[in-house]
């Protein structure tokens, strides 16, 4: 199912399924700027990552003694999401554990995804719920991919990647596993802005540990266009897509890392974004500004 919420300056499409922000156009001259998830290239939007960031050890997780399969990313961002309730400019959607997750996943937990315009800025809030009987420990992180480029008189390398602040990104190396090594690079030094070109993404993608931007935006050299995320609230922030010249790129904040190389199949052993107690409830929120 796919849901409309809007104001006088966005339209957006929310669907059920990853509970994914599909579409997110701008009123004021049409721009389409989500990914519109062509499966030959990344057969995504805008997925959710929970109950852990990219790969787990050998693509397992242990509790208690037994072993669950956990691909790349979790299950939420291939799961069918519900529906709770609706307005203008709000959408709230719940993913709540089950006999077929429990199966990869064993523990009793509601995450709800709350979907706000606000101006030219939507407001994506993950709400962790612990309904177990026991500690949950969990990762969650955001994915969306904007397309690139705007409109048909642009392309790709008329992008550039800014940061509020200079930045010399210290990046986590996950090559060539997916997970975590024990070396880092930087990507630049005292830089202010990355340039979008068929070069950018060639091993993959960066992420960058603690950076001081409040923002990381994709703009449009020349016009002031951009899609722009606030990341201050998050200690990793990637950029990613596919090798060679991009048709999208992902700004993704998270708040959890994948598991390290040669680290411990355990759940209880793996870093965290948060570990709640029975009752317990934990949230982040990724806004997104859609600017002119």
């Amino acid at each position: 199912m796919e849901y409309i919420i809007e104001n006088e300056y966005l339209k957006v499409t929310v669907t059920t399924w990853g509970a994914q922000v599909k579409s997110v156009i701008r009123k004021c001259d049409g721009v389409e700027h989500m990914w519109q998830a062509d499966k030959s290239v990344w057969g995504y939007h805008a997925p959710i990552l929970f109950p852990h960031c990219g790969k787990v050890v050998d693509g397992i997780i242990e509790v208690d003694g037994r072993e669950y399969p956990s691909g790349q990313h979790g299950f939420a961002r291939t799961s069918e999401h519900q529906f709770v309730e609706q307005s203008a400019d709000t959408v709230v959607l719940e993913l709540c554990s089950s006999p077929e997750l429990l199966e990869r996943f064993p523990y009793e937990f509601r995450l709800v995804s709350t979907f706000t315009l606000e101006n030219d800025t939507l407001h994506h809030t993950l709400t962790v719920e612990n309904l177990d009987e026991k500690k949950l420990g969990f990762g969650i992180g955001y994915h969306p991919g904007f397309a690139v480029p705007f409109d048909d008189k642009h392309v790709a390398t008329d992008y550039e990647l800014r940061f509020s602040e200079p930045e010399s990104p210290i990046c986590m190396n996950c090559l060539p596993t997916g997970l975590v090594q024990s070396n880092h690079y930087v990507l630049g030094t005292n830089i202010s802005a990355i340039s979008v070109d068929e070069n950018l993404f060639g091993n993959d993608s960066h992420c960058m540990v603690n950076l001081r931007s409040a923002t990381l935006g994709l703009y449009e050299k020349g016009t002031g266009r951009g899609v722009v995320c606030d990341i201050r609230e998050f200690p990793y922030t990637l950029i990613w897509s596919k090798p060679g010249m991009p048709k999208f790129i992902c700004i993704e904040p998270w708040q959890s890392l994948p598991s390290f190389e040669g680290g411990s199949r355990k759940w209880e052993e793996k870093a965290h974004a948060a570990i709640l107690e029975p009752g317990e409830a934990w949230s982040t929120t990724l806004s997104t500004s859609f600017v002119r």
